[in-house]
């Protein structure tokens, strides 16, 4: 993809045009991740029930991946549902599953078209045979799409990849002296991809709340207030201006005349 592709989708003379052509095509992060928040405040802010919130919240993810994949990126991650989400109200939880199965049905051709590959990342096998069929077809179907890589969390949580990457590298026969950080990564749910550049948080609420705990080590953190279900095209690239502007050092220092040292 290229910014003329993200032009030909987006609005002429608005705000998204003016953002994107700022944006510095050869910097991009090659990893965002997004922890979409705030679904159940925007459905509380028109005293709607939390799960409209989740039904709006579909246009967002629609907005987002297209975007992503049109401007260029690498690898799109979205935290869908964590491993402590199973505490929330059965009927919520429901709801929730029934959007991802609508989703992945309706939205097929759009990854398709776009040259996405789709994968869900997280402990699958406690989901139900259903929503497992849906995503094995989306994951079968996409699988040779050579564009950009979308992961949806389903089921996830930080602490327990990396718990489950422990046990299968107990489990390949490694013992602790084979171990560096470069080969635990390998048995990680994103094995082979990027770590995540940039981590956006929506609805302004400054925590990562168990998300990519290992791969977000030196990932660049922006964090709106604006929420999920408000998020769109010209959202994200804020986001990607902001991360253009910040001085990634890895654990570095500035450079003497860079940081005003003479």
């Amino acid at each position: 993809m290229s910014l003329d592709q993200l032009l030909e989708w987006i609005p002429t003379g608005g705000a998204e045009e003016a953002l994107a052509r700022q944006i510095e095509m050869d910097r991009l992060p090659r990893h965002v991740a997004i922890i979409m928040d705030g679904n159940g405040r925007w459905a509380g802010q028109r005293h709607l029930p939390r799960v409209e919130g989740h039904r709006a919240g579909i246009d967002s993810v629609r907005d987002v991946v297209e975007t992503s994949a049109r401007l260029g990126l690498d690898v799109l991650t979205l935290y869908a549902f964590s491993v402590e989400n199973w505490k929330r109200p059965a009927t919520e939880i429901s709801t929730l599953m029934m959007l991802l199965k609508r989703y992945l049905r309706l939205e097929l051709s759009t990854l398709l078209r776009n040259n996405i590959r789709f994968r869900v990342i997280g402990r699958t096998d406690a989901l139900a045979p259903d929503i497992m069929e849906e995503l094995l077809a989306a994951e079968r179907k996409t699988s040779t799409n050579t564009g950009m890589l979308f992961n949806i969390a389903l089921n996830y949580g930080g602490r327990t990849e990396i718990v489950d990457a422990a046990r299968r590298a107990m489990a390949s026969g490694l013992g602790p002296q084979d171990l560096d950080e470069d080969r635990f990564a390998g048995f990680l749910y994103t094995a082979g991809q990027p770590d995540p550049d940039l981590l956006i948080r929506t609805s302004g609420e400054m925590r990562v709340s168990n998300f990519l705990l290992w791969q977000i080590a030196y990932a660049e953190i922006w964090v709106t207030d604006t929420l999920w279900p408000d998020f769109r095209c010209r959202h994200l690239l804020e986001g990607v201006l902001a991360y253009q502007k910040r001085d990634r050092r890895f654990g570095g220092i500035t450079p003497p005349v860079a940081a005003g040292v003479k």
